[in-house]
């Protein structure tokens, strides 16, 4: 990986604290925090770098466009509120899910999104 900036390093930050999935506007906001020039277009071109390095790891819902979390995390899923659209970690897993499978089919792995209203958002409403 080139050598660490500054921006590369509020972001690797901002994904770090946030302990959830971040859009890129996300990390953008939270890292300006640290870095308050930051643009766009530099937290784009870093996340490809800490990507590529494997420090950060790319998430994907169906439908939506990339988040990005840590990438030391261990399996676990996701959880998307559907009114802010925050994407949350869920570190339960229902397990083998092999059983669903067609008889004859190998599972190799299995990814999980749960969609509903996060703690914030009910409150709210």
């Amino acid at each position: 990986m080139e050598r660490s900036t500054r921006q590369r390093s509020a972001i690797r930050s901002a994904i770090e604290r946030a302990q959830r999935p971040l859009s890129p506007l996300e990390v953008l906001a939270a890292a300006q925090a640290e870095v308050p020039a930051l643009g766009l277009a530099t937290v784009y071109r870093n996340l490809k770098l800490l990507v590529d390095a494997q420090e950060v790891a790319p998430v994907t819902l169906p439908g939506d466009s990339p988040r990005y979390e840590a990438a030391h995390l261990k399996h676990h899923h996701h959880f998307q509120c559907t009114a802010c659209e925050r994407v949350y970690d869920v570190h339960q897993c229902p397990g083998n899910l092999a059983r669903m499978a067609p008889p004859g089919f190998t599972v190799e792995r299995h990814e999980l999104t749960l969609y509903g209203r996060c703690a914030t958002c009910l409150e709210t409403a």
